[in-house]
Parts: structure tokens; sequence; C-alpha cells
């Protein structure tokens, strides 16, 4: 069964907007556990904008279920990962100054620097993904890393899902038989929602985790964020 993981930042975003603890992103997290998520997903980035890199210790210390931080691989994130030791990291290519993940990594370009951090996780067992294109050749870069899953940058599907899903999809399907002959773990995100979720993992079952925050918490203000968990699960289910 395919497990959501929610993504709490834009709980923090909102709270950062005002000041104070309003939202609490550590009862926050601890509800979409509450409501049936079976994971919790943050992306600390270097200006804190939304999580703050002391939001991840103090989650760190709630979370029951799976904590998955994502991030680009520097020595202040690996430094973060390596005390918390989530049940998974997930290395994102983003700079500094990127709004939000638009490109997954070439892994054959950055085989050096990727091969030694997800050897440094694994060695304090820590579960690895490596955020990727839906492209075969860097899956099996991926692959050639050594990293435990790949986690499918979606948001080309998603554009492309209300006009043609079949071709939208394509890549993907492909992409994921390449990752299932390699013994690759299957992770998705980025822009999955409620219309499109449904139909990528009915594509796609061996798909293991989905991250979903941005989505899923502007429905969230219309349904209720309990409501909106369990509908979101439905569409894994």
């Amino acid at each position: 069964m395919t497990v959501l993981s929610v993504n709490i930042n834009k709980f923090a975003t909102l709270r950062n907007a005002r000041g104070g603890n309003n939202p609490d992103v550590i009862k926050a997290a601890q509800d979409c556990e509450r409501f049936g998520a079976q994971g919790i997903t943050v992306h600390p980035r270097p200006d804190e904008r939304h999580i703050r890199y002391d939001d991840v210790i103090r989650l760190s210390d709630v979370v029951t279920t799976e904590l998955n931080i994502e991030g680009y691989p520097d020595d202040r994130f690996m430094e973060l990962v390596l005390r918390v030791k989530p049940t998974q990291a997930t290395m994102v290519p983003d700079g500094p100054d990127v709004l939000t993940s638009n490109a997954g990594w070439d892994t054959i370009t950055h085989k050096d620097q990727l091969t030694e951090v997800i050897t440094e996780l694994q060695q304090n067992g820590i579960r690895t993904s490596i955020f990727t294109d839906p492209a075969p050749e860097m899956v099996e870069g991926a692959a050639n890393i050594g990293t435990n899953r790949i986690e499918l940058y979606t948001e080309p599907y998603a554009q492309q899902y209300p006009s043609d899903r079949d071709k939208a999809i394509s890549d993907y399907k492909k992409a994921a038989m390449v990752a299932k002959k390699l013994d690759i773990g299957i992770n998705a995100g980025h822009d999955l929602d409620m219309n499109n979720l449904g139909y990528f993992i009915s594509e796609i079952p061996e798909t293991l985790e989905v991250s979903i925050g941005h989505a899923l918490i502007c429905d969230a203000i219309y349904l209720g964020l309990e409501n909106t968990v369990q509908l979101y699960l439905n569409k894994v289910r």
C-alpha cells in the first residue's frame, strides 16, 4: 500500500507570516498522524522561510510514523539530518534561492557528490531517496549511486494530466519499470492533488510513498484537515 506523507511546510509558512506560534506546526504534524497520515515530510531551506531547523529537531521527538526530511545536502542540512536521524532523507537539487522544487537531480553528472552523501546517510541507518525526473537514464544513475529509493518529480505529470492523462503518465511508467528492474523503491511528489493522485497510483501501483503538502493544505481550508487527510488516503488506497 502507498504511504501518504503530509508535507507540513505550509503550516509553517502561515505561522511565520504573523510570528508567534499559530498555527503550531508540531500540533499540526501530530494531528495529521492522528487523522491517518502515515508520514510527515519537511523541507527546511537555508532562509527558514517556512519550516525552521529547530522545528525539525522538535518534530523528531514527537513524530511516531515516518519522518522524511527533504533538502539540498549542504553541510548544514547534513548536520541536521545526522543529528535527527529521520526514517528517510530525500536529496533535492534546490539552490538556496529556489522558491520550490522544479527539477530532479542529474544523477550522472552529480554521481560522486551524491554517492558520498548517500553512503554517509545509510551508514547512519537513514533510508535514502533521490529526487529525479522520470527519465530511465536518471533512474539508472540513481541505482549506480546506491540509493534506497527515488522520488519521481511529478509536476510535469500534474500539468499535463487535465489534457491527456495517458500521455502525462507515460514517462513515469517507463521510469517505474526501470526502477523496479533495478530494485529501487519508488516515491513520488510535487503537485499531486485530489484529482490526479488516484490515477497515478493506479498506473504505478509500485509507488511506496507520496509526499503531498500544498494541495492537501489548500483543500483543508475548505474541507477541514481531518476530512482532507482521509480523502487523500482513499485516493492512495
